[in-house]
């Protein structure tokens, strides 16, 4: 009987292990729920390694179907580790966790004896107190290993063909030339390396198989001394020394061809600053207009017929290379597809750079066999800088339009064969086609990449001055212009308020009486908020091609009543732009609506700020509408942000005055400022960052090239 009770109380299972009647084993551990150190249970060839004793984790689960309602399940977890020793002898090593609750996940951090660069091997099984599943390695399951790495890899050698360093040669080729850095450490389980040049980029790379060298394409963007620091990483995550790797870069090297044809009026040949001279058709005109703010002096207008085009007869590109193309364009209509720049290739153009026709409207294009990339919007008679880029490390054709890279790059495959450099014309299967109607000027062919910087410098027009008002004095109500230029008229409200000379000091004598500073310099412009105005005798800047506007305001009121206006120019029938105050937003705002007509749709953007309650040094405001990409952008103390950028198409021309301190509204005037006013300043062009920040100090900011 006692020998029958012992039977029924026990049950033997397939794998061995006991477990009492009426219960129900844990389940086994399912290998996708182990972790050796984070990394996922494996063993053979795909046993990780770690860089230190591991902390061995299992999710353990018990069956409930032997508990009461509302009884948690509850397991411990019994690990065990083995491997076999420099002697060949076997070692093992067991751990028991505490009791946690089922599906929660048990660890074991390894002893500190456990042996470097040995297989260790694991598994586990969950006991909930009665009963143990089976090994995780059992029937269907794995066992786990890992392999403890103590030792960091050693540094990594570097090596670069197209930059040595300073001690083989000192000054390398160069802006736009693309380097290849070969890193290789001499342990042969590196797997990955981490890089990281003076400036950017940095990174990770990995390597092909552990122990292989890693070669790493690097684009300079810059000259000067730059630096490489490098960390080989094994598989165990141990990083090595860092190896350092010193280089000097050049300048980005000249083009190849180079026509600035600013030829004298009458040639018939465009001569070459690099290259070879181009022979002109009969339908191109020396001596065209140039775009202004640049060093170009001169165009080629060509009348868009057979006669109209460029050529030297030889190729200018390797096409099957890095090349890039550029040069000035304005076309004379936009309605139908025109070559700029091209060169053939096999009854084809094997590039082509210009403008396409689209029924969604014209956009300018460069093509690289069958792949074209897109952007920008031609307009009829106004000049845009153009550069087509093929990039033959990456495989990607790009396009930038007045500085600003345009449109999507994409993968390009160039033709095989390179035929004659074309100005204005492109090569079709029967013959020339898609001939430039317009102007261009200085044709230029890079055999390297032109970079972004390089791109934005090939297309700088630099802001030209059209006023300087100081607001220092008045003199029979006009407030002259720094050049002697068109002054601006005060209007009734307004006066100049003139800052303290120094002498009055209350401290020392208590019956002086005390004058405020002046915003900016000796005085300042200041408006009573109810007919205060100044203007200029018309319009100071095209609002129809780019501007900037520069000007310092301090409100007088904390808590304004009503929108006020700095700056306006209006048209026939509605202010081509104002920038004014909006109390009901606490923002200073610039409002641009896209045609002169009387409820227009506006473009509005604004940067929130306080009003100034007359104290303080107040703001200083820009305003630049950038004609070449479309857009319009408020400063406010020299900074913007993406809320102070907009979308303008096409901006208009404007007919009326400058207007300071009010707004158009209706037939007459409103938004009249009350406050202060100084510093106004107005370019023909678009001021960069740098030069914005420039305004408003009392002096011209630098317009540097």
């Amino acid at each position: 009987m006692v020998v029958a009770s012992c039977a029924a109380a026990l049950l033997a299972t397939a794998g061995g292990t006991a477990h009492a009647v009426g219960n129900v084993p844990p389940k086994q551990p399912l290998v996708q729920d182990l972790q050796s150190q984070g990394k996922p249970c494996a063993t053979g060839d795909d046993t990780p390694y770690v860089s230190a004793p591991p902390r061995l984790g299992a999710v353990l689960y018990d069956l409930e179907e032997d508990n009461q309602p509302s009884e948690a399940s509850m397991v411990t977890g019994e690990f065990e580790a083995w491997w076999t020793d420099a002697a060949g002898v076997e070692q093992r090593r067991t751990y028991t966790t505490g009791t946690l609750p089922s599906a929660s996940r048990h660890y074991w951090t390894m002893p500190d004896d456990i042996p470097a660069n040995t297989v260790v091997s694991w598994h586990v099984r969950a006991n909930d107190g009665a009963a143990t599943s089976a090994w995780s390695d059992e029937g269907d399951g794995s066992a786990c290993s890992f392999v403890y790495d103590d030792v960091n890899p050693e540094p990594a050698t570097i090596s670069s063909p197209e930059y040595p360093q300073p001690d083989d040669v000192f000054w390398v080729d160069g802006v736009g030339i693309y380097g290849h850095f070969t890193m290789d450490s001499p342990s042969d389980d590196v797997v990955a390396y981490r890089y990281g040049f003076l400036g950017g980029p940095y990174g990770t790379v990995s390597a092909e198989r552990p122990g292989a060298a890693v070669t790493l394409p690097y684009l300079p963007l810059t000259s000067g001394p730059k630096q490489l620091t490098v960390h080989a990483i094994d598989r165990a995550g141990r990083t090595s020394r860092e190896a350092r790797y010193d280089f000097n870069v050049k300048a980005g090297r000249a083009p190849v061809a180079r026509w600035k044809l600013d030829d004298p009026a009458g040639s018939r040949s465009a001569a070459a600053e690099t290259g070879t001279a181009a022979r002109a058709g009969t339908g191109v005109t020396f001596g065209g207009p140039a775009p202004e703010g640049t060093r170009t002096t001169a165009t080629v207008s060509l009348d868009g017929s057979g006669h109209s085009f460029l050529t030297p007869d030889v190729p200018a590109a390797d096409i099957g290379k890095t090349f890039a193309v550029s040069g000035w364009a304005r076309p004379a209509e936009t309605g139908r597809t025109m070559t700029v720049a091209s060169q053939d290739a096999d009854g084809r153009p094997g590039f082509g750079l210009g403008l396409r026709a689209q029924d969604g409207g014209p956009v300018w294009s460069f093509a690289v066999g069958d792949t074209r990339v897109s952007g920008g919007a031609p307009e009829t008679g106004e000049w845009a800088h153009l550069l087509g880029l093929y990039d033959a490390e990456t495989g990607r054709a790009h396009l930038y339009v007045n500085g600003h890279e345009v449109g999507t790059a994409a993968e390009a495959t160039p033709a095989e064969t390179a035929g004659v450099f074309q100005i204005g014309r492109a090569r079709g299967a029967t013959g020339y086609r898609d001939r430039w109607h317009g102007d261009v000027g200085d044709v230029q062919v890079h055999d390297r990449v032109v970079v972004p910087d390089e791109a934005a410098g090939l297309a700088r027009r630099k802001p030209q001055p059209l006023g300087h008002w100081s607001l220092e004095n008045a003199v029979d109500g006009a407030s002259p212009e720094q050049s002697d230029g068109t002054p601006l008229r005060l209007g009734a409200g307004a006066s100049i308020h003139r800052g303290s000379d120094g002498s009055c000091v209350p401290e020392i004598d208590p019956d002086c009486t005390y004058v405020p500073p002046a915003l900016v310099g000796d005085g300042h412009l200041h408006l009573d908020g109810r007919t205060g105005y100044a203007a200029a005798d018309g319009p100071v800047v095209d609002t129809g091609d780019s501007f900037t506007l520069g000007v310092v305001v301090r409100l007088a009121d904390s808590a304004p009543a009503h929108p006020m206006t700095v700056l306006s120019q209006a048209g026939e029938h509605t202010d081509a732009f104002k920038v004014r105050y909006e109390p009901s937003t606490h923002s200073w705002q610039l409002v641009m609506p896209v045609e002169d007509k009387a409820g227009a749709p506006e473009r509005v953007v604004s940067q929130i700020e306080g009003a100034d309650g007359g104290e303080g040094s107040g703001h200083r405001l820009a305003v630049v509408y950038d004609d070449g990409t479309d857009t319009i952008r408020l400063y406010l103390d020299g900074h913007t942000n993406a809320e102070a950028t907009a979308s303008l198409p096409n901006g208009w021309h404007s007919t009326g005055a400058l207007q300071i301190g009010r707004a158009t509204a209706g037939d007459g005037w409103g938004e009249y400022l009350h406050g202060d006013v100084d510093e106004v300043q107005a370019y023909s062009g678009v001021l960069r960052d740098v030069d914005v920040l420039g305004l408003g100090w009392g002096t011209e900011p630098c317009l540097c090239t």
